[in-house]
């Protein structure tokens, strides 16, 4: 029998598969999962990538798969069909190939192996019909937690166009530092820089600290504090650190407050990489104390819908539970931080998050709570954007459909608020 450590295309479908798992059963992120360690780097970048891909047309590829199903299969045999169809559909990979290897993972599987037969005729009938019905299905739906909510704020059509967004993957956007212009990327209007999809860390600048990965959505909140040169500043659940290095690139003495030890280190190298200096402090953010600050950014923990294109096993994870309690701990952030923030000083408020719970309806209660606190409006398109950015109590709300022609960004809410 075929060993997958060392078959070409058993090992990386295996890994694939069992990443499938581990979302849709175990409900499990893949960033929390972990791939043998006797995989090639080239397989295990594969395995990844062919996850991504079926979790991003999940709901399309069964529908596909569905007419040729006289019943519902066991998961780890939908997920086979779902991988077999994605790579058929989508991939465009070499059909004998795909058929034989699903086919064969599944003899192997006690769980599975009466089911190759099917799995072996199924996938022969996606071959010969199955992408014109591929080509007719919506793309994959929101849960009715997340759609219900974003319906009511931006509209069924905007919906629509998200979940379409959702579909491509995310390019890479860069910021650089101040001055400097990226080899090999091109400059969007918010002036971040997108670059073809590679390896990161060869691409021209990354040694000499030049740049740093930032999707331009994540890239604007600073950006609404206009001038900041020789302020104080905190930077409030600060890693992976790419608004910390913008906050020290403009100029500010930064403070950079993470509960994480684990997820600060890579504020430390990505700080040691570009040269830039910050104070790192560990500590939850509700029990931090310390002098007043001149401008605060509060990039608070949320349900992270903003970043589905890039992390599309998010909505088979996370639940609204989750997200309550979460919108409770943003209010207690907020209401720490200006404690924390002195009189006219500003604080960006954002998330993440494609919920006005998180967002908009967020900052109107802290309005609500705090009488010294008013918002103060952004123009969008002084950051590159358009007039339909701007959201009604004053603040920025960005979407995946946003920017479709460039490949869309992440989406963001922002606000920038003043204590009197």
């Amino acid at each position: 029998m075929a060993d997958p450590k060392t078959d070409p295309g058993l090992a990386d479908r295996s890994a694939a598969l069992d990443l499938l798992f581990g979302v849709t059963y175990e409900r499990r992120l893949l960033s929390h999962q972990s791939l043998p360690e006797f995989l090639l780097p080239s397989e295990a970048a594969r395995a990844n990538r062919l996850a991504l891909t079926v979790l991003r047309h999940l709901g399309r590829l069964d529908a596909v798969i569905k007419p040729y199903l006289t019943r519902r299969p066991k998961l780890a045999v939908q997920n086979m069909l779902r991988l077999g169809a994605s790579e058929l559909l989508i991939d465009g990979s070499d059909p004998h190939g795909v058929v034989s290897s699903i086919v064969e993972i599944a003899k192997r599987q006690p769980r599975t192996n009466k089911a190759a037969g099917m799995i072996n005729a199924v996938l022969r009938k996606v071959i010969a019909e199955g992408a014109d019905a591929f080509a007719a299905t919506p793309p994959q739906a929101l849960p009715i937690w997340m759609r219900k909510p974003m319906h009511k704020a931006y509209g069924k059509d905007a919906v629509a166009a998200i979940e379409a967004a959702h579909e491509r993957p995310a390019p890479i956007d860069i910021t650089p530092k101040p001055g400097i212009t990226p080899d090999e990327a091109e400059p969007l209007a918010s002036g971040s820089y997108r670059v073809a999809r590679g390896q990161v860390t060869a691409m021209p600048g990354y040694d000499a600290g030049d740049w740093w990965v930032q999707d331009a959505a994540a890239a604007m909140p600073v950006k609404l504090l206009g001038d900041i040169t020789g302020l104080r500043v905190l930077d409030l659940c600060a890693a992976p650190g790419g608004k910390t290095m913008q906050l020290a690139a403009a100029g500010a003495q930064v403070t950079a407050l993470d509960l994480s030890d684990e997820r600060m280190d890579r504020v430390r190298q990505n700080l040691k990489r570009t040269g830039l200096e910050a104070e790192l402090v560990i500590s939850d953010a509700l029990d931090y104390t310390a002098d007043a600050f001149d401008v605060i950014l509060l990039d608070a923990p949320c349900s992270a819908t903003g970043t589905i294109r890039r992390h599309p096993d998010l909505p088979f994870v996370k639940s609204a539970g989750e997200v309550e309690g979460l919108t409770k701990l943003q209010m207690q952030m907020i209401d720490h931080a200006l404690t924390l923030l002195k009189s006219g000083g500003r604080m960006v408020f954002c998330t993440c998050s494609l919920l006005p719970n998180e967002g908009e309806n967020q900052v109107k209660a802290a309005l609500g709570r705090h009488a010294d606190l008013s918002i103060l409006p952004t123009d969008p398109e002084s950051l590159g954007g358009s007039a339909d950015w701007a959201s009604a109590e004053g603040g920025l709300r960005l979407r995946p459909d946003f920017w479709a022609e460039n490949g869309g960004m992440d989406g963001f809410y922002m606000a920038l608020l003043q204590k009197a």
